[in-house]
């Protein structure tokens, strides 16, 4: 049995796809640095990230594959789940192996397991572009904070940049420590702070210290809680749907359901 041991990233993945191919061999096994060496590993190999070798992975699958495809396997590695590598490696190989029909075959349980992945990433992304909220600075940016199960940032900030291009705003994802700011006239960059300490925000809850935010934020807020609770027709309520609809992991930075988790 042959393990191929590699950093953990997009770029290490398709270095070992490439020693592979170059090594003339298949293993049985890709870990990661933290994973534990089976026991009857006959040999393990260690996986040198180089990103020219991944350039030339991706450029071999771009002309294999509909951007569709490569939109659905660059998604799915922001899920950062350690049981999507040894699939998502034997998909890349039969890329290159079978060409590209293999990506509509979803009996291969190699291809069903990215697939499903990608789409529990993408729809998570779908419920940030709804449960993203924003308090104002006084200086005049805006900022939300998040914290979602996948990584999920870079998949959305082209949609905030798009609807809110006339003004300052900063989203923050508090789990992975990095967020992206937009000035309001360059594209949103990405950005962290150096510790957590200068960071002007809790991350437990998102919220802005009293001295940077807004005199008039306050004021929103209230308004906003009180409109979620004016259209909530009592007689209506299903809490089941409810938290189906908005998972109670992300109320924590919503406006509206403060004081109820």
């Amino acid at each position: 049995m042959t393990a191929y041991v590699f950093d953990g990233t997009m770029d290490g993945l398709l270095s070992a796809v490439f020693d592979a191919f170059l090594l003339k061999e298949q293993p049985d096994q890709l870990l990661t640095g933290g994973d534990v060496v089976p026991l009857f590993c006959e040999r393990t190999y260690h996986v040198t990230t180089d990103n020219k070798k991944a350039r030339r992975v991706w450029t071999g699958m771009e002309k294999q594959l509909p951007r569709e495809a490569l939109r659905l396997i660059s998604t799915s590695q922001l899920s950062e789940l350690s049981e999507l590598w040894q699939p998502l490696f034997m998909v890349v190989c039969k890329v290159f192996r079978q060409g590209k029909e293999v990506m509509r075959n979803f009996a291969d349980p190699d291809v069903l397991t990215v697939t499903q992945i990608a789409r529990r990433v993408m729809h998570e992304a779908h419920r940030m572009m709804q449960f993203v909220r924003f308090q104002k600075a006084k200086d005049g940016t805006y900022l939300a904070v998040i914290s979602p199960d996948h990584n999920v940032l870079p998949l959305v900030i082209d949609h905030f940049h798009d609807r809110f291009n006339d003004q300052p705003w900063l989203i923050y994802d508090a789990h992975r420590h990095y967020g992206y700011h937009y000035d309001g006239q360059t594209p949103p960059i990405r950005v962290t702070f150096e510790d957590e300490a200068s960071v002007p925000f809790s991350l437990s809850d998102g919220k802005l210290s009293d001295d940077l935010l807004s005199s008039d934020d306050h004021l929103l807020q209230d308004l906003w809680r009180t409109y979620f609770k004016a259209i909530c027709i009592r007689e209506r309520m299903n809490p089941r749907k409810q938290l189906n609809d908005m998972p109670r992991r992300y109320w924590k930075y919503l406006t509206e359901k403060q004081g109820e988790f």
